[in-house]
């Protein structure tokens, strides 16, 4: 066990290290202030998740007997040890990024204030924007009277207070007030004085309007101290068969809200007997889940910081570019039956994909349309689009994965909606998620049924689609528009397979397949011929592709890795991945694309897959990888691929040892592969 764990990184210390890189992005000075803020509300909201999930796994495992043997070669107590020791330490490192930034803001006559530091005027503002807007949303809880926490959320902050009376004639008493954040701006820009300028958060809102919420206890001390919970939020799904699908969805969300709480974060200014009394009421009794926290929590809410300085404090914009195959377009049919076409988004607009829709909900020869989602937009022109083809007599057929995380309650919501409009919904199995990104269209032109397909790396959502880079392949290629139909035909039929020869579907075929390919440069390299992969991931975790990575490299092949969060996989280590070489991209989208090349003996096969390499990707998870054959769409990956391996400005090189330093070249010329991308782009479309 011990060999084997030297060949690999625990994929938990690995998210770590990527989110360390989100951080380091809050701290870079080369970054607008407002876009280091939100750096540090991204990073916030990615370590509640991961507490949520990965940390709420492990302590699942805690709880197995043969709990030593079973995980990744990897004991989960001493994961969660270190855990514990490096998210600490990157703590630190947020509370030093946050002072810095404030400085800077001071330096720009921009003042975060407490409650403590108001002013008079300041003081009769903020007193009546609390009776006016925060104090309709505030519904204390006497601690005394909380005997069940289920109703608490996870998500929330809150604050814990502390009622005193001076002379001590009134017995102490305590209250538990969740911060109304999700109905009232966590921030409140306060009139400008002179030329500073002045914010405070919502809590000392609420903490300098203490005495108004009380007043009828008469106590004349109170203080409120700021904590907040995370708990398990995995889905525990049962397999009564004599449930719907979506019975047990909605069971397993109400038993979310009920999950064992596995981290409790607190002031670290909280009286021992106010804590204490928490720790009881929470259920929360192990040490290692207590961490004491600064004044302010939940920094998630930063990523929506008021930007009370210049452009200059954010990133220079940069609007979707128009596709040149469909700027000019009549008809987006007419434009993909000429040429696949390939949008790169957020270079180019999502709305390309909401105007094919709309074209097809109204063009009398559209027959059909078939549609997977995993995850929407908040308002969804997608669904909009999808009832408005139903409408017009449309046959509309949605897959709606009802288990994407933390978007079940969405997906619930709309799946009904959709029915109610006369969409034909299907619904999965517990245990085999449907993550592929599929769009075909069926349309009769003269005798024949044509297909339309998209086949895409990321969501059919037009709020993602503005900061995630992603691709989207168009075509009316006949073989991957049967084959799409295949992909649609297995669900309709309750997942039996099926045999495909153009794309490459998981649980099927995708592991599999890129093993061959694999094994296909390694035959070459072992022939004295070039041998050379290119693989672009947001993960890379599952360990027996790994193991064949390790053999392609110990063969000659050169492999370059871009990937974005976990890489379990060592690099450059004499030995064992000599000809390895991987970095990670952070920069101001997320790069979320997957994208496999394969030099083939000069045939250079190239392919997008809504997959990353992981175990449940593989193996139980439907996905779906399309070869790229149109000869310009691939020199356009190609080239951002190079752009990217390029990359001196954001790239980071991934390392056995997690360092995350930043890659170097011998050139003299910045390298900023998301904004270099851009301007590629804007020439072609010139």
């Amino acid at each position: 066990m011990a060999k084997e764990q030297k060949k690999f990184i625990s994929r938990e210390i690995s998210w770590l290290y990527f989110n360390e890189r989100v951080l380091q992005e809050a701290s870079d000075l080369n970054n607008p202030l407002n876009e280091r803020i939100k750096f540090l509300g991204i990073f916030s909201n990615n370590l509640d998740e991961f507490f949520r999930v990965r940390v709420a796994t492990l302590n699942r495992m805690l709880d197995l007997k043969d709990k030593d043997s079973i995980y990744d070669d990897f004991s989960p107590k001493k994961i969660l040890k270190e855990i514990n020791n490096i998210v600490s330490e990157q703590q630190q490192k947020f509370n030093a990024i946050y002072k810095d930034i404030l400085k800077k803001l001071e330096l720009n006559n921009i003042y975060i204030i407490n409650e403590k530091q108001l002013n008079e005027t300041q003081g009769e503002y903020v007193k009546k924007y609390f009776r006016e807007k925060v104090r309709p949303n505030l519904f204390p809880i006497m601690m005394s009277n909380l005997d069940n926490t289920d109703s608490l959320k996870d998500t929330a902050i809150y604050l814990a207070v502390h009622m005193q009376k001076k002379d001590g004639s009134i017995k102490e008493n305590y209250a538990l007030m969740k911060v109304p954040s999700v109905s009232v701006s966590r921030f409140l820009v306060l009139p400008k004085a002179e030329e500073k300028k002045y914010i405070i958060l919502l809590d000392d809102v609420i903490r300098y309007c203490l005495e108004d919420i009380f007043l009828m206890f008469d106590f004349d001390i109170l203080r409120a101290y700021t904590i907040k919970f995370t708990r398990d939020a995995e889905l525990d799904l049962d397999n009564d068969v004599s449930k719907s699908y979506i019975e047990l969805i909605t069971e397993g969300l109400k038993q979310r809200k009920l999950g064992r709480p596995v981290r409790f974060i607190y002031d670290k200014d909280i009286p021992a007997d106010l804590l204490k009394l928490l720790s009881k009421k929470f259920n929360i009794s192990s040490k290692e889940n207590h961490i004491a926290g600064d004044r302010y929590h939940n920094f998630k809410d930063f990523i929506s910081f008021p930007n009370l300085g210049s452009k200059d404090f954010e990133f220079v914009p940069t609007p979707p570019l128009p596709h040149k195959s469909l700027a000019n377009a009549k008809s987006i049919f007419a434009a993909i039956r000429q040429k696949d076409i390939m949008l790169h988004y957020p270079y180019h607009s999502f709305q390309y994909i909401i105007d094919l829709l709309r074209e097809a909900s109204i063009d009398p020869l559209v027959k059909s349309i078939k549609m997977t989602i995993y995850r929407l937009a908040r308002n969804s022109n997608v669904i909009n689009a999808l009832i408005n083809a139903a409408r017009n007599g449309k046959s509309v057929t949605v897959y709606l994965e009802l288990q994407a995380r933390f978007d079940e309650k969405a997906n619930l919501f709309w799946s009904e909606k959709l029915q109610e409009e006369g969409v034909t919904i299907i619904n999965g199995i517990p245990g085999l998620k449907v993550h592929c990104k599929l769009l075909l269209i069926k349309r009769k032109e003269g005798n024949a049924i044509n297909y339309y397909t998209n086949v895409a790396t990321g969501n059919f959502n037009e709020d993602t689609a503005k900061i995630y880079a992603d691709d989207s392949l168009l075509t009316a290629n006949e073989k991957i528009g049967v084959e799409a139909e295949k992909v649609f035909a297995m669900f309709e039929s309750k997942f039996k397979p099926f045999r495909f020869s153009t794309l490459i579907v998981s649980p099927f075929s995708q592991r599999n397949y890129f093993i061959r390919m694999i094994n296909n440069e390694i035959a070459n390299a072992k022939a004295g011929k070039k041998a050379r992969i290119i693989i672009k991931l947001n993960n890379l975790v599952d360990q027996a592709i790994i193991k064949k990575l390790y053999q392609a490299s110990d063969a000659g092949v050169k492999i370059r890795l871009i990937i974005r969060g976990i890489c379990v996989l060592k690099p450059h280590i004499k030995g064992l991945s000599d000809n390895i070489r991987a970095i990670s991209i952070v920069d101001k989208f997320l790069e979320h694309s997957r994208l496999f090349y394969f030099y083939n003996n000069g045939k250079e096969d190239l392919f997008i897959s809504s997959a990353d390499w992981m175990t449940r990707n593989f193996d139980y998870r439907i996905e779906v990888g399309c070869p790229i054959n149109d000869k310009d769409i691939k020199n356009e990956l190609l080239k951002m691929l190079e752009i990217q391996m390029n990359d001196n400005t954001k790239a980071r090189n991934i390392s056995a040892d997690n360092k995350n330093e930043y890659k170097k070249t011998d050139s003299e010329l910045q390298v900023r592969s998301q904004f270099d991308i851009y301007n590629y782009f804007k020439e072609l479309s010139a």
